[in-house]
C-alpha cells in the first residue's frame, strides 16, 4: 500500500464522524432518487406490458341497448384494428360478514379469448365453460379481502333474481388497474369487485340476447382518436349512446398518469435538496482538512509527490466517503421502492410484483455521489494543488479582525464575555454560519411540508365527511328511473329521508375549449349533498345555471356570468346553452352541479333520477340492506361510514410511512450540518478552548461555549425553516393541482411545534456529541501544536 493511500485510510478514520454523518444525507438524496425513478420506471413498464400483453383497448363507448350486428359496421370506421362488444352490468352481493350489501360490476367474457380485448388474467382456476352453471371469475383482490378460493360460491342479485354464482378462477384486468366503485373515490376491495361471466350466461341472465351495451376498440398508431370516437358516437346514437372517450379519460388509466406524474415531480426536486446539503458539508469538512494539513501538504511536495498526486490524494477522501453514501442510498432506495410499491399495489392491482431496479438507475445512483463529491471539493483542491512548499511551511496569515455588527451597535454590552466570544466567531465566518443556518432550516422546512400534507388531507376528509356528505347511504339505479323509485326507497325499512340525484354525461364547450365530463343533478343546495370550497364557505346550488369547479372553469376560460354550451352524451343528446352561475374550489376531478328539476328540463326528460341518498335509523339498518339486496333496480350501495372508514385507514397507512421518512431525512439533514459545522469549529478553535481552560474556565463552561454556538445556528434556522416550510407547502399544494386531486394549501400549529421539537431533538444529540468531545479535550496536544 502506497503511503498516500495508508495517509488517506488515516484521515478517513480522524474524521468518521463527520464521514458519517456526510454520507447519511447523502444517501438520503441518492435513496429519494432510486426510491422515485425505480418506482416510475417499474410502474411505467409494468403498465405498458400488461396492456400491450392483455390488449388495452384505446377507445371506450357505452350503450343502452344495441343490436349484435351494428359491431360489423364499427369495424368499417378507418384505422379501428379491432372491436369488442359485451354486456356490462351491476349486481348486489350477500357477503357473510358484512351488514351492508356489497356491490359488483358484472362483465361479459368473449367467446374468442384470443382475439379480445381487455383480456383477463387469469391467476388462479380455469374460465367459465357452458350455459346455466353460473360460473364467474372474480378479482382477486375482492376473493383475497373474502378468503373466496374457486369453487366457493357468492349470492348475487342478478335482473332483480337471486342466483348463487360459483367461482371458477380468481382474475384481474388492465381494465382495473385502479378499481373505483360507482360514486367513490378510493378502491374498497372488501365491498366492491367484478365478476367476469360467458358471453351467452350473462346475456340470458340480463335478458341481453343478441345485443350488447359496452364496446371496446383499438385503433391504429396515428388515427385520430377523436375522428373515431366521433363516429362511434354517431353509430350508438340512436341507440342510447352514453359517450365515447379514449384511453386518457378512462379511470383507471387517469390515476396511473397522475401517479407518474407526481414521481417524476418527486425525481427532479428532493434528491436536489439533500445533494447540495451535502455538498456544502464535504466542501466544509475536506477545507478544514486541507487547512490543518499544510505543513503535511509541503512535506509531501518536498518528498518529490506531484501536484496531481496531492490533488488526487485529497480528491480520494471525498471518492470514498461519496462512493459510500452512493452505495448506502442505492441500498436504501431500493428498500424504500419496494416499501412503496406495496404501498401502491393497494390501490393498484398488476400481475405479479411490479418493482424493478434497472441498471441504468443504479449506475446513476452509484455516479451521483462521486459526481457530486468531485463539484463540492474543486475549491478545495485547487487551493491544496496551488500550495508551495515554501507557503505551506509557514502558519496561514492571520485574520484581519475588526469589530462586528453587534459590537459596532453597542449590543456586545449586553452579553457575558463568553457569549460574546461565541458571537463574534459566527460573525467573523458568515457564508460559514449561514450554511449552516441554512442546513437547519432545510430540516425544518421538509418536516412542516410532510406534516402539512397530512393537515390537508385530514381537512379534506374531515369536510367530505362531516359537511359535505349529509346522508348515510347513496343508492345508485342499475338505470336512470323515473321518481316512481322515490316511493319505493322511502317505504324500505329505517328510512328517515330520501333526496334523488342524477348525473349525466355532457362534453362542455366554451369558445375553442371542450372538455368530457359529468354534470351532477341536485334536488336542493342544503341537501345531503353541500356544495363546499376548500375554505368550507358554501355555494348555494342556484335554481338555473351551472355551477362549476374552478379547475374546469378555467381550462374552459370561462368566468361566472358568462355562457357555456353543454354537449349531452346520452338519452335524446340534446344541446344547450346555460349561465356559469359560479365556480367552486373543490378537491378533485371535473365537477359540475345543477339543479336536478333544471337539469331533466333541459333534458326534455321530467322526473328521472340515477339514484337517491337517504338518512337511515341505526337500529333499522340491517332491515334495510337486506331489503335493498332483493330491490332489482339498485346496482350499487355506498355507506358513508364506511367509505369514511376506508379512507381514513389507507391514508392514515401511506401517511404513516411517509412521516417515518420525512423524520428520518430531517433528522439526518439536521445532525449532518449542525454536527460537521460543530466539529469543525472546533477544530478551528480547540487551541482557544485550551488556552480558556488554562485561564481558569472549567470543563463545563468551555463545553458550554460550543453549546452556545450550536444553540444560536438552531436558533436562527429553525424560525427561517418555518417560514420556508410555510411556503414550501404553500407551493407544493399549487404545483400539484391536477384534474384528478387537488389539495388545500391548510397548515396547523401542531405541525410548527412537531417540526420545531424534532430539528431541537437532533441539535441535542448533536450538541451531546460535541459536548463529550469538549470534556475529553487534551490540553497538552492541542496546545503544542502550531499555528
Amino acid at each position: 500500500m502506497r503511503a498516500l493511500h495508508r495517509k488517506l485510510l488515516r484521515d478517513l478514520w480522524h474524521t468518521k464522524e463527520q464521514a458519517l454523518a456526510i454520507s447519511v444525507v447523502m444517501a438520503c438524496g441518492i435513496a429519494t432518487f432510486v426510491m422515485a425513478l425505480s418506482m416510475m420506471d417499474s410502474l411505467r413498464a409494468a403498465v405498458d406490458t400488461y396492456y400491450q400483453r392483455h390488449r388495452f383497448a384505446d377507445v371506450f363507448a357505452h350503450a343502452r341497448r344495441a343490436p349484435d350486428s351494428l359491431a360489423g359496421r364499427l369495424r368499417e370506421i378507418s384505422g379501428v384494428i379491432a372491436v369488442d362488444t359485451r354486456t356490462v352490468k351491476g349486481a348486489l352481493l350477500d357477503m357473510p360478514g358484512m351488514d351492508e350489501p356489497a356491490s359488483a360490476r358484472m362483465i361479459s367474457l368473449p367467446t374468442n379469448q384470443a382475439s379480445a380485448l381487455n383480456l383477463v388474467h387469469l391467476r388462479s382456476g380455469r374460465l367459465p365453460e357452458g350455459r346455466n352453471r353460473r360460473e364467474v371469475l372474480v378479482s382477486h383482490r375482492f376473493a383475497e379481502a373474502h378468503g373466496l378460493l374457486p369453487g366457493d360460491s357468492v349470492a348475487a342479485i342478478l335482473d332483480g333474481r337471486s342466483e348463487q354464482l360459483r367461482i371458477v378462477g380468481i382474475a384481474m384486468s388492465p381494465e382495473f388497474v385502479y378499481l373505483i366503485p360507482p360514486g367513490g373515490l378510493l378502491p374498497q376491495h372488501d365491498r366492491y369487485c367484478v365478476f367476469w361471466m360467458g358471453h351467452e350466461e350473462m346475456s340470458a341472465a340480463f335478458n341481453m340476447d343478441g345485443a350488447f351495451n359496452d364496446v371496446l376498440l383499438q385503433i391504429m398508431p396515428g388515427t385520430s382518436e377523436a375522428t373515431v370516437i366521433q363516429r362511434v358516437d354517431t353509430l350508438l346514437a340512436r341507440y342510447g349512446g352514453l359517450g365515447s372517450y379514449g384511453r386518457s379519460d378512462q379511470p383507471s388509466h387517469q390515476f396511473i398518469t397522475n401517479e407518474l406524474d407526481e414521481l417524476r415531480g418527486m425525481t427532479l426536486i428532493v434528491p436536489v435538496v439533500f445533494l447540495v446539503v451535502s455538498a456544502f458539508l464535504l466542501h466544509l469538512v475536506l477545507g478544514r482538512l486541507i487547512s490543518l494539513q499544510r505543513e503535511q501538504i509541503a512535506a509531501l511536495r518536498a518528498l518529490g509527490y506531484t501536484t496531481w498526486e496531492i490533488g488526487r490524494h485529497y480528491l480520494g477522501f471525498a471518492m470514498l466517503i461519496a462512493l459510500v453514501a452512493s452505495i448506502l442510498g442505492l441500498a436504501l432506495g431500493a428498500m424504500m421502492g419496494r416499501g412503496l410499491t406495496a404501498l401502491y399495489m393497494d390501490f393498484m392491482d398488476f400481475p405479479g410484483s411490479i418493482y424493478m431496479l434497472r441498471p441504468p438507475v443504479a449506475l446513476m445512483a452509484l455516479a451521483i455521489g462521486p459526481a457530486t463529491g468531485a463539484l463540492a471539493v474543486t475549491g478545495a483542491l485547487r487551493g491544496a494543488m496551488r500550495l508551495s512548499p515554501a507557503e505551506a511551511m509557514r502558519p496561514p496569515a492571520p485574520t484581519s479582525y475588526r469589530p462586528t455588527i453587534v459590537e459596532r451597535v453597542g449590543l456586545h454590552r449586553l452579553l457575558p464575555v463568553s457569549l460574546r466570544m461565541v458571537v463574534r466567531y459566527l460573525e467573523r465566518r458568515p457564508i460559514k454560519t449561514a450554511l449552516s443556518a441554512f442546513g437547519v432550516a432545510l430540516a425544518t422546512a421538509i418536516l412542516v411540508l410532510g406534516n402539512a400534507t397530512e393537515d390537508a388531507v385530514d381537512h379534506v376528509l374531515n369536510l367530505q365527511f362531516d359537511r359535505v356528505l349529509q346522508r348515510d347511504v347513496d343508492l345508485v339505479f342499475s338505470d336512470e328511473t323515473d321518481s316512481s323509485a322515490l316511493a319505493s326507497v322511502r317505504h324500505l325499512p329505517g328510512v328517515l329521508a330520501t333526496e334523488p340525484y342524477r348525473s349525466v354525461g355532457v362534453r362542455l364547450r366554451h369558445g375553442s375549449a371542450t372538455r368530457r365530463t359529468g354534470i351532477l343533478g341536485l334536488e336542493r343546495g342544503d341537501g345531503m349533498h353541500h356544495l363546499l370550497g376548500q375554505d368550507g364557505r358554501e355555494v348555494v346550488l342556484p335554481d338555473h345555471g351551472v355551477v362549476l369547479s374552478k379547475i374546469l372553469a378555467d381550462f374552459l376560460r370561462v368566468k361566472p356570468g358568462e355562457q357555456v354550451t353543454v354537449e349531452v352524451l346520452q338519452g335524446r343528446r340534446p344541446v344547450f346553452d346555460t349561465i356559469v352561475a359560479a365556480t367552486i374550489e373543490d378537491f378533485s376531478g371535473l365537477a359540475a352541479y345543477m339543479h336536478l328539476g333544471e337539469l331533466n328540463r333541459l333534458m326534455r326528460e321530467p322526473g328521472v333520477v340515477g339514484g337517491v341518498y337517504i338518512r337511515v335509523d341505526d337500529a333499522k339498518r340491517s332491515e334495510l340492506y337486506d331489503e335493498v339486496s332483493r330491490t332489482p333496480r339498485i346496482m350499487a350501495v355506498n355507506v358513508t361510514e364506511s367509505t369514511e372508514q376506508s379512507f381514513r385507514e389507507t391514508i392514515a397507512k401511506n401517511l404513516g410511512l411517509m412521516r417515518t421518512f420525512l423524520i428520518g431525512f430531517s433528522a439526518a439533514i439536521a445532525i449532518g450540518v449542525i454536527y460537521n459545522g460543530a466539529r469543525v469549529s472546533l477544530s478551528e478553535r480547540g487551541r482557544d478552548l485550551a488556552s480558556l481552560r488554562v485561564l481558569g474556565f472549567s470543563r463545563l463552561e468551555v463545553a458550554t461555549m460550543q453549546l452556545a454556538e450550536l444553540t444560536i445556528i438552531t436558533a436562527v434556522g429553525v424560525p427561517l425553516g418555518l417560514v420556508g416550510g410555510y411556503a414550501l407547502a404553500w407551493f407544493t399544494a399549487t404545483a400539484t393541482r391536477s384534474e384528478l386531486v387537488r389539495m388545500p394549501f391548510v397548515i396547523h400549529s401542531d405541525t410548527f411545534a412537531i417540526a420545531v421539537v424534532i430539528v431541537c431533538m437532533a441539535s441535542c444529540l448533536s450538541g451531546i456529541a460535541i459536548a463529550r468531545r469538549v470534556l475529553r479535550l487534551d490540553l497538552m496536544a492541542v496546545l503544542k501544536a502550531r499555528e
